[in-house]
């Protein structure tokens, strides 16, 4: 009687996912791990990446200071080649695209998920700064963790054709991000930090490339136009941009209807896009945009830039405006804002084209194409064909 085959051993370097949306695709990604298809996974990271309480999941304790950069890099050229030798490991997987991993008998597979430093229109804004070289070396580490690697995964069509343009990858499949069911979870209790009365909503990090300052522009002449809306925008901030804001705020006299409300509990998100009266995403550079994934869950018209790769996800859902271009916003919000009929309507294309994306499907082609890749033959490499 033969015996059963061993299992595929997955290890996950996940020490750079310390918080925010590599955390956040990772606890999908393992909720949803199929079962059929027989594998074992280890994980790496921080202790704040919580794991789902499950058999086939491990988490793999990591005695080094991995929060910092530097450390962290020792210990995948010292620490990570020994645990992947004592697991036996068939696979590793480099979520977030940084690290190319050590070379040895196991399969690697890389993602590209963080577009900016392959957008250099946009790392010039940060002028000669700390972010700028950040950029720069990441740009160059990506290149290298993509290059070497044995798949690499891409999460929008958009992402693959500019990486494509500065490196060859040897294989490829497109895998976005999905929606978690709470932002489709319909009435919810208002958060009591929101404004009272009527508010647009733009949730994203103050960031350069995000074009706060644009929108506020805008925002200002649709208040002339006689829109009377507050403005609420929510997320952590980059510093020296961040204060450019609040000065564009008091020159523009907004300080009143403008609501500057920071990190939000992830908790309280869902309810704050559901209670927008409209929602806004100006970003000028993205990959998988989980943001715009989230609003359009939500039910809520959306005004949206019309960058790349927007409307690779949003289709005919929402309303485009050019994000370098206020007075382009200010009509564009004038127009939807005032027309109730077409703020339904948008409302409804938004929550049925949202449908599109979920994290079990997600997971599913991603844990397939890596089954596939580690050669036990139960995966068939996700719904997509091989590229």
């Amino acid at each position: 009687m033969s015996a059963a085959p061993r299992s595929i051993r997955v290890l996950i370097n996940a020490a750079a996912a310390r918080r925010g949306g590599g955390q956040t695709y990772l606890r999908n990604l393992l909720a949803f791990l199929p079962e059929q298809l027989g594998l074992q996974v280890y994980l790496a990271g921080p202790e704040s990446l919580e794991l789902p309480s499950r058999p086939d999941v491990h988490r793999v304790p990591v005695h080094w200071p991995i929060e910092n950069p530097l450390t962290r890099r020792l210990w995948e050229s010292v620490g990570l080649p020994s645990l992947l030798r004592r697991l036996k490991a068939d696979v590793l997987f480099l979520p977030s695209g940084t690290s190319s991993g050590p070379e040895g008998p196991w399969k690697r597979v890389s993602m590209f998920r963080n577009m900016l430093p392959f957008a250099p229109e946009q790392c010039v804004k940060y002028k000669w700064s700390y972010m700028r070289l950040r950029n720069h070396l990441l740009r160059r580490s990506m290149i290298a963790s993509m290059r070497d690697a044995d798949l690499v995964i891409f999460v929008s069509e958009h992402g693959r054709e500019v990486v494509a343009r500065a490196v060859a990858v040897p294989q490829a499949l497109i895998i976005s991000h999905g929606i978690s069911p709470a932002f489709r979870a319909g009435a919810m209790e208002r958060p009591g930090w929101l404004p009272r009365g009527d508010y647009i909503l733009y949730v994203s990090t103050l960031d350069v490339y995000k074009a706060q300052l644009e929108v506020l522009r805008g925002y200002a002449l649709a208040r002339n136009a006689g829109v009377r809306d507050k403005l609420v925008f929510v997320g952590p901030e980059y510093a020296p941009y961040g204060k450019k804001v609040r000065a564009e705020i008091d020159a523009l006299g907004l300080k009143e209807h403008v609501l500057l409300a920071g990190m939000a509990p992830y908790a309280d998100l869902p309810a704050v896009y559901a209670h927008s009266h409209l929602n806004i995403f100006a970003s000028e550079c993205e990959n998988c945009p989980n943001i715009l994934l989230e609003a359009m869950a939500a039910g809520r018209p959306l005004l949206c830039s019309n960058r790349p790769p927007m409307p690779e996800f949003a289709g005919t859902s929402v309303v485009y405006f050019d994000p370098a271009d206020p007075v382009q916003f200010a009509r564009e919000l004038v127009a939807l804002i005032t027309d109730a009929k077409r703020m339904n309507e948008y409302a409804e294309r938004a929550k049925i084209q949202s449908r599109s994306y979920d994290w079990q499907t997600t997971a599913k082609r991603t844990w397939e194409a890596i089954a596939a890749l580690g050669g036990n033959g139960r995966g068939n490499g996700g719904d997509g064909e091989w590229e």
